[in-house]
């Protein structure tokens, strides 16, 4: 580990060499002279010194000025680990010299950098920039090369200035670059006139972030753009936490903790209703599209459900291999009767098998049947189990980029008599709208799902709407069978249904289903537990580590979160090759997770892969069979996924599963949390961390309920 040394401070540094830079393009070891040693500190050498960090596509060469803190490694030494970094345009004939001649500029290689300073002086770039006629001037330089010459320099030399002036007004330099990515020329016009519109057209820059440029812009605190950029921060926060509108007295809440007087939330409400950037009915202020997910679902379920489709006597499924019980035989018949029916239990209850006899009858009924699941991997287990393909959502609907919409809608509906959607629990209310959108009136929808399970990582959690609404029939599997019984895992997740601690299997036993505890107390042992506890399940179960074995924690921050716990498995199960343990970044090998929707690649929030090669600042990596590239941008939707929140596994099933819990996650400590994060596993789980962190999980019944009038809107006949 390297150790740290005084407070933050700046450099400025002409490139030297760059000794290392990650295959992700995302890290950078650069050798560089410093141009300010006037200003050097004793700790570093006045010859030179090592940087370290995010420093973009550096070339040699060039004039960085970087913030950060000195800190010496054990293996490296003392080197500059850069926090922020902007390119600084040389004005020394020494500096312009490097710089032209660094290969930086196509066109121009040491020699011609040299006839050029020597031909204008100080005054180079000026040249380049403002009469690049005059590069004609100098041997070797013809027309078409000058004007090459000019555009490269004009484009480095208006990057570096803007990245200054946005640098300048509070952005962190990654945000920074998306800004510029967004807005081109106009980036550091649009972040003084409004940054709180860059906060919503821009991920990662939040209210806070533009409260800060704000200010260094000059936008007063009282400033109606101000007011309104935090009523959407709030209705947008409100929707990142699963929430389809705010109520005004969240908003209020809100809006006065950001230090924004009621009255002027009020009128921002006004306003940006008026502008079309709100949706406001009675209480409740809605994000546009939320609104018309919720309003259309409302209207396309209540048409499902409204009339009786079918009433012939239900074909006995065959060919099934088990012979079914009344409870599904009769689950059968309400999927030919009623256009839209809910199937709902927890894990042993047959829900697999209950799908199974349902597509049996539909098929010998004559009808099409189409199988999906929100993830991937749930589709798969899908497919699996019924022996028919499976099929996401979202390639169900089939995405159309020169669109931006799913092909599959009202107009083109799905070819299909059944559509049967597994782990419903997981549909959030657009995706629930895309889907209702696409199903043939005439069709059956049969949402399958376990409604004890975390509500959606979106908006809206439609499956308990449907059920509270009434509006279909409901069938409850609560039978658990004799065989899933013999499994500690089953038996431990309905123990947690029912406010026990699971009972765990036995020591010195191996079982059906196996669950083990391993405790541990502090939160800086619990990586060191971890990687033991890896390393005997790999031994006794010959379990792969990667592929088999997935690691969870209810939070990504702290100690026992997941960003700290990913750091330590990728040392642990991935070791760095030579040269690289001072970077950063993704290596071959490493398990990853798409963390948001890019229709474009065909990939989805929750996503695992696996990064197969890295060249050239591009990433492939291999996600359900297939090769997926992604750029540097894209890749800012990758996160390593050796351990994940509990959230973002809903839907997928491992061999094994750890689940750290510690007493510092309290707070989202809750029954359906652990209840999702044991029902993840299908061979073993062990649950590391304290033992009154698990009980308080077990016995917190709590439920995150959604703002939505969906059951409202149902029960509107």
């Amino acid at each position: 580990m390297a150790t740290t040394h005084g407070e933050d401070a700046v450099l400025q540094v002409t490139v030297d060499d760059v000794l290392f830079r990650s295959d992700d393009g995302r890290f950078s070891v650069v050798r560089a002279s410093r141009t300010d040693l006037g200003a050097a500190p004793l700790l570093e050498a006045r010859d030179g010194v090592v940087v370290v960090g995010e420093l973009g596509d550096t070339q040699v060469g060039e004039t960085l000025r970087v913030r950060g803190r000195w800190t010496t490694h054990p293996t490296y030494g003392t080197r500059f680990r850069a926090s922020s970094c902007v390119a600084v345009m040389p004005t020394t004939r020494e500096g312009l010299s490097r710089y032209l001649g660094s290969g930086l500029v196509p066109g121009i290689g040491p020699a011609l950098a040299t006839r050029l300073v020597d031909r204008f002086g100080d005054r180079t770039l000026d040249v380049i920039v403002s009469e690049p006629i005059r590069l004609v001037e100098v041997e070797g330089i013809g027309r078409k090369r000058a004007a090459a010459i000019a555009d490269a320099v004009r484009a480095r030399r208006h990057d570096a200035e803007a990245m200054s002036h946005i640098l300048g007004l509070g952005l962190g330099p990654a945000l920074a670059r998306k800004v510029l990515q967004r807005y081109g020329d106009g980036a550091v016009r649009v972040l003084r006139d409004d940054p709180y519109l860059v906060a919503e057209q821009v991920r990662g820059v939040g209210f806070r972030t533009a409260d800060k440029v704000g200010a260094a812009a000059g936008i007063s605190p009282d400033d109606p753009r101000r007011a309104a950029g935090a009523v959407l921060h709030l209705v947008g926060r409100g929707a990142d936490e699963g929430h389809v509108f705010v109520t005004r007295g969240e908003l209020a809440a809100g809006a006065s903790d950001l230090e924004v007087p009621q009255a002027r939330v009020e009128a921002a409400v006004g306003r940006l209703e008026g502008l079309g950037l709100v949706v406001v009915e009675g209480d409740a202020i809605y994000a546009p599209p939320l609104y018309a997910a919720e309003t259309s679902a409302a209207r396309r379920l209540r048409a499902l459900a409204g009339e009786r489709r079918r009433t012939r006597a239900a074909p006995t499924p065959t060919g099934l291999g088990f012979e079914p019980t009344g409870e599904q035989l009769a689950a059968v018949r309400t999927t030919l009767e009623h256009g839209l029916v809910v199937i709902t239990g927890g894990p042993g209850t047959g829900k697999t098998t209950t799908v199974r006899a349902i597509v049996a009858a539909h098929e010998a009924s004559g009808h099409a049947v189409l199988l999906c699941a929100p993830t991937g991997r749930a589709a798969k287990r899908l497919s699996d189990a019924t022996g028919r393909e499976a099929r996401t959502i979202h390639r169900a609907l089939e995405w159309n980029p020169g669109t931006g919409r799913f092909r599959r809608d009202e107009a083109s509906p799905l070819a299909a008599d059944l559509v049967l959607v597994d782990e419903a629990s997981m549909l959030d209310i657009r995706l629930a709208d895309d889907l209702l959108a696409a199903v043939p009136r005439a069709a059956t929808l049969v949402l399958v799902g376990d409604v004890d399970q975390l509500p959606p990582v979106g908006p809206g959690q439609t499956l308990r709407d449907v059920i509270a609404s009434g509006i279909a029939p409901v069938v409850r599997l609560g039978r658990v069978f004799r065989q899933a019984q013999q499994s500690a895992i089953i038996r431990g997740a309905h123990g947690i249904l029912a406010g026990r601690v699971p009972e765990a299997t036995p020591p010195g036993t191996r079982g059906t289903g196996d669950l083990f505890m391993v405790p541990a107390r502090e939160p800086e042992a619990l990586a060191t537990r971890l990687v033991a506890t890896l390393g005997r399940i790999s031994a006794v179960y010959g379990l792969d580590l990667c592929r088999d074995v997935h690691v969870l924690s209810p939070m990504r921050r702290g100690p026992a979160g997941t960003l700290r716990l990913n750091q330590v498995l990728q040392d642990e199960l991935n070791p760095a090759p030579p040269g690289l343990a001072a970077g950063g970044g993704f290596r071959v090998g490493d398990k990853v997770m798409q963390l948001r929707n890019d229709y474009d690649r065909d990939v989805y929030n929750g996503d695992l892969g696996t990064v197969r090669r890295l060249e050239g600042g591009m990433a492939f990596v291999e996600i359900e069979g297939r090769l997926v590239q992604y750029d540097r941008e894209a890749l800012e939707d990758l996160t390593l996924a050796y351990a994940s929140t509990v959230h973002k596994v809903q839907g997928s099933e491992f061999p094994a599963v750890v689940l750290v819990l510690h007493m510092s996650h309290y707070v989202l400590l809750s029954r359906s949390l652990l209840y999702t994060a044991v029902t993840r596993a299908r061979r073993l789980v062990v649950l590391l961390g304290e033992e009154r962190a698990i009980r308080r999980a077990a016995q917190n019944a709590v439920s995150h309920r959604a703002n939505s009038r969906l059951v409202e809107r149902l029960a509107q006949r």
